[in-house]
Formats: C-alpha cells, sequence, structure tokens
C-alpha cells in the first residue's frame, strides 16, 4: 500500500472556493520518501485550498519537529520547525516549474501530490546549521565528550616516516 497516496489532493470535484486539509508527517511518510535523509519527527500540517477558475493557491502552514544530527557534536536531537508556505498551481498544456512558487499542470490533471512539497518545505524551513540549543543558562547541551574528542587541542602531529627524511636531504 503507497503511504503517499493520503497526500493526493483530488481537486476535480471541489467547488470554487476555499478547502482546508490536514496532514500529519511523521516517520512513516519520511521512510515513503526515497531521497529522504530525515527519518523521525512530528509536524502537523495544514494546507489551504483556494481554488479559482484558471489556477489553485495552496498555503501550507508546518509546525512540529524533526530529528536531525547536531552540525557541531553529531548527536540527534529534536529541531523545532515552523513555516508558512506558499504554492501556485497553474493549469496549461504540461507539467512546468515556472518559479519556487508558481508550477504549471496539465488542465486533464484531476489531483495533485502535496508530498514532495510538504517535505521541501520541511527542509527549507530547518535552519542552515542545526545545533543545540542552549539550556536556560546558556550553556551549550551538546555531547561534551564528543567535543573534547573533536577540539583541536587534542589534534596531535603525526609523526614524520624517517624514510621522508631521507627522501628531503636528497633535494
Amino acid at each position: 500500500m503507497d503511504y503517499l497516496k493520503d497526500f493526493l489532493v483530488r481537486f476535480s470535484g471541489l467547488k470554487i472556493d476555499l478547502h482546508h486539509f490536514d496532514f500529519v508527517i511523521d516517520e512513516k511518510f519520511f521512510e515513503a520518501i526515497e531521497y529522504s535523509d530525515l527519518e523521525k519527527g512530528s509536524v502537523n500540517v495544514s494546507v489551504d485550498l483556494i481554488k479559482q477558475e484558471r489556477m489553485m493557491i495552496f498555503e501550507f502552514n508546518l509546525k512540529g519537529y524533526v530529528e536531525v544530527s547536531c552540525d557541531r557534536c553529531l548527536e540527534p536531537f529534536e529541531q523545532l520547525v515552523e513555516g508558512n508556505e506558499r504554492l501556485i498551481v497553474k493549469f496549461g498544456d504540461r507539467f512546468e516549474e515556472q518559479s519556487d512558487e508558481v508550477i504549471v499542470i496539465s488542465e486533464n490533471d484531476y489531483e495533485f501530490n502535496v508530498s514532495p512539497y510538504i517535505y521541501e518545505y520541511i527542509k527549507l524551513n530547518l535552519p542552515m546549521q542545526c545545533i543545540h540549543p542552549d539550556d536556560e543558562d546558556g550553556n551549550s547541551t551538546c555531547n561534551e565528550d564528543m567535543l573534547d574528542r573533536l577540539s583541536y587541542d587534542n589534534y596531535k602531529e603525526p609523526e614524520a616516516d624517517p624514510r621522508w627524511d631521507i627522501l628531503k636531504k636528497l633535494k
């Protein structure tokens, strides 16, 4: 059974008006997206569809969290995800992306798959650098042991191989 079929919005029978859809994004969603680098999370997505004669406007509202790896200590943590995005879908001869916010689909289409856009909007609403948040006192909550291992102070210059020293004398 295809889990992503629940993310197909059938618009052909809808009246020209405002329509509302709710989706819950969880581990099953991330498993179903074949190129996903996210595995866990819980994001509530509400979608308002404004259907018009020659186009549709999808307004996505995301709120929840996803589990990501900390860019500083590599430990997983829950990163908050929150944002609003808009997608304008026009009808035309064939599929075409006109911009990041505007696409064209065939006039013969009767449903629209919002799952790739939801995944993209979750990724876009993550910060560029995911780092554990500080605690109430302003102290880092990163894994101290890992930070010590990665510290430059613990870096030791590798000992030179004596064979190279002999070759350097040939210069």
